[in-house]
């Protein structure tokens, strides 16, 4: 433990002296920090990932703009490598594997937690929607499980709700943790200038607005004004040096323009530095089957988003499309799990069934629970890993395992994704998903051996 201690030292005054060097020279020093990381790697593997990166970095202008963007904050930069690369990574992951070992079961990289349940807007088919509004983890229950995690080498926390800006004890908590680093999903409509100079104080929470597209789209889903509060949230974020990133739900009649040149673009000119992308899935409040991507609007972004890229200087990450990057689902203590605000430990964000409580077991203990092990047991769900969500790609997995383990709905209304209308509609999309994501891999492959082929098509 007492080396342990002295290796975070000295890993963190190292990265201190890269950060301060890189700030002045961004695009040049760069390659430099990527090199202390790489140094610095306890793992074999991580060693191999870093090397790759710093080459892709380096034939990569999109990239080099991008840290440009994200060096103008020394402390938040700080913060961020220090939580996520030193302690959540180089060392944090072989302390995971190795109480993985002891548990029998995965230790995650990240933790999903609702703070609250409440929420000043009430958006249609919000996935939290039907949850009981008046739960929240007390803040002595919040720093418990952040300080369990840390013990378990888990120092990512992401938090969502409701809306976490709600939570009356949100600054308070994070202030007591410097080092780990958390990321929040928001409406952005609660982050006024005060709020924006105390996250520049903290420098280890980064934002990730919620939209649907431009103003029409945003206001039609959240509410008359919403899309301009956004905006002028992002605008006080960036004159302050947070990093923040935008959070969207794909939806059968939004895509087109979540993913056009014109709204990436502005996202990158407002500052945005990563957006996550959201396929709706019909659970929470009135689900609603129309909204649902089909297949071939799936398949169309399969290859939208890798092409956006690797053009523009945003990092796009698609959850379900890029399950061959994560080897599957990343659900069920795999790589994360999510807390609810009443303390039921989910599998997944959007699976809201659950067999244990945080309050009433540490985290040790939920992360051993059957319906994680299933999960993980289980995985992956389907071979191709474009298909690897148990809700959408492989809902007879996820009735299964809901069955044997017994587990509870954890809000009324929660099990009509596993029977009726539903789930005779999820059964049909997703085997039709499949054929074509099958059809994709064969393709891909037979190019794959044939470039010059390809090369000829896409002329």
């Amino acid at each position: 433990m007492a080396f342990d201690a002295v290796k975070k030292v000295a890993a963190g005054y190292a990265l201190e002296k890269a950060i301060k060097y890189i700030t002045k020279d961004p695009e040049k020093n760069l390659i430099t920090l990527m090199n202390f990381v790489e140094k610095v790697a306890v793992v074999p593997d991580h060693k191999i990932a870093v090397s790759k990166l710093k080459n892709h970095f380096q034939n990569s202008p999109h990239i080099m703009a991008q840290t440009r963007r994200v060096a103008g904050n020394p402390k938040m930069l700080y913060n961020l490598f220090n939580s996520w690369v030193i302690n959540a990574t180089l060392l944090g992951r072989p302390k995971r594997e190795k109480i993985a070992e002891e548990i029998g079961a995965s230790v995650p990289m990240v933790i999903l937690m609702d703070p609250t349940a409440a929420c000043n807007l009430r958006c249609e088919g919000c996935w939290a929607g039907e949850y009981r509004k008046a739960d929240h983890l007390e803040p002595e229950l919040f720093h418990r499980i952040i300080n369990e995690a840390k013990e378990l080498g888990i120092y990512w926390i992401v938090l969502s709700g409701g809306e976490p800006f709600c939570y009356p004890y949100l600054y308070d908590v994070i202030a007591e943790h410097p080092d780990s680093v958390f990321m929040t999903y928001t409406n952005g409509t609660l982050i006024d200038e005060k709020a924006a100079d105390r996250l520049a104080e903290l420098a280890n929470l980064s934002p990730a607005f919620s939209m649907e597209g431009w103003r029409e789209q945003t206001d039609g889903r959240r509410g008359a004004g919403t899309f301009d509060k956004v905006t002028r949230a992002m605008d006080l974020l960036r004159e302050r040096g947070v990093f923040f990133g935008v959070s969207v739900t794909s939806m059968r009649h939004n895509i087109e323009e979540l993913f056009s040149y014109d709204f990436i673009d502005f996202l990158v000119e407002k500052g945005a530095t990563y957006m996550w992308s959201f396929h709706y899935i019909p659970v929470g409040r009135n689900p609603n089957l129309d909204l649902m991507l089909t297949p071939e609007q799936r398949l169309w972004m399969v290859d939208r988003v890798r092409e956006l890229r690797g053009t523009r200087p945003i990092f796009i990450a698609d959850f379900w499309n890029d399950g061959e990057y994560t080897k599957g689902c990343i659900a069920g203590g795999k790589q994360y799990f999510h807390i609810n605000a009443a303390g039921d430990v989910e599998p997944c964000a959007f699976v809201h069934f659950a067999v244990d409580n945080i309050k009433h077991k540490s985290l040790r203990e939920v992360l051993q629970n059957p319906f994680f092990k299933a999960y993980q047991q289980k995985q992956p769900f389907n071979e191709n890993h474009l298909a690897p969500c148990p809700i959408i790609d492989a809902p007879a997995a996820l009735r299964a395992m809901v069955k044997e383990c017994g587990a509870y709905p954890t809000h009324t209304g929660a099990e009509h994704v596993l029977q009726g209308d539903v789930a005779d509609h999820l059964d049909t999309v997703s085997g039709k998903w499949l054929s074509l994501a099958n059809g994709y891999n064969m393709e891909k492959e037979r190019c794959d051996e044939n470039p010059k082929e390809e090369e000829e098509v896409r002329a």
